[in-house]
């Protein structure tokens, strides 16, 4: 079962390292149209590199935990500056890139640049766990086991199938009918207790959203993205009910993290005061 997605064999390496970063805590069916506006705004590192960093901010509408796009935003900048304008090819390069982690490395490695790695995520995960060794696997080992499965295939095709697999058939709770390695899964043949929960270690599951910081967080970077610059006063009175102290909680998280500005008691997108706006 193979994913029809717009990045899977792109020959463009920046389309697939803002695919991988917006991939990152986000559910693929959410990424797919915020993906082709941005890369229509910032076709090349250098596009996004020369523009403000509010609006790469603008630009992530819709997928939250908006650090990515300010680290897509400094790793485009890092590109220009010391590779040329070019995504670079190696692991060790490419980890030197803001908010570029080792998943994201490995799979821009393998998917735009067909390096020999195995890329290992929750869902290739559970497909090693149970498929493959019928017992829990911590990340290294997953990653071991990926790369030894492998073996000398070609890198992309082999991960892009551990990837749908793990995503249509092998999930939380798994869809063994249909399955293409249903003949052969360990699990399914030997019996026994789920593997696969924890397996790789890859990823933790969030806390709720509704009522959470994420939440307050994501009402002010929307005012401040759809409306320009606001108040405090603005903002205390739009996003009532939320308190004054919740909203000056999430806003303090907003400035340490470079996202917004605060002059006096204004407070804008990051990047945006250079444009002269109120």
């Amino acid at each position: 079962m193979r994913r029809d997605l717009p990045w899977i064999n792109h020959p463009d390496p920046w389309a697939i390292l803002v695919s991988e970063v917006m991939l990152q805590q986000t559910a693929t069916s959410r990424v797919v149209d915020p993906w082709r506006r941005f890369l229509e705004r910032f076709a090349t590192p250098v596009a996004l590199a020369d523009a403000p960093l509010s609006d790469a901010l603008a630009a992530w509408a819709g997928l939250g935990y908006h650090r990515r796009a300010r680290d897509l935003h400094a790793a485009a900048g890092l590109i220009v500056s010391r590779f040329a304008g070019e995504v670079p090819s190696s692991l060790e390069d490419l980890r030197s890139l803001p908010g570029v982690g080792a998943y994201t490395a490995s799979a821009v490695a393998s998917f735009a640049f067909h390096a020999p790695v195995a890329v290992v995520d929750t869902n290739v995960g559970r497909v090693l766990a149970r498929a493959w060794a019928n017992r829990a696997l911590g990340r290294a080992e997953a990653a071991r086991e990926s790369a030894r499965l492998m073996g000398r295939a070609a890198s992309a095709p082999f991960n892009q199938a551990m990837l749908d697999v793990g995503a249509g058939h092998c999930r939380s709770r798994a869809l063994c009918e249909g399955c293409p390695l249903a003949r052969v899964c360990r699990w399914r043949r030997e019996g026994g207790g789920d593997p696969a929960p924890t397996s790789a270690g890859v990823s933790r599951r969030q806390a709720p959203f509704e009522g959470s910081r994420r939440q307050v967080r994501g009402a002010l970077l929307r005012e401040a993205r759809e409306r320009g610059p606001r108040t405090l006063a603005e903002l205390r009175r739009d996003l009532a009910p939320l308190t004054a102290a919740r909203l000056d909680d999430a806003l303090a998280s907003l400035t340490r993290d470079g996202l917004v500005e605060r002059d006096g008691n204004v407070v804008r997108l990051a990047g945006s005061m250079a444009t002269g706006a109120r």
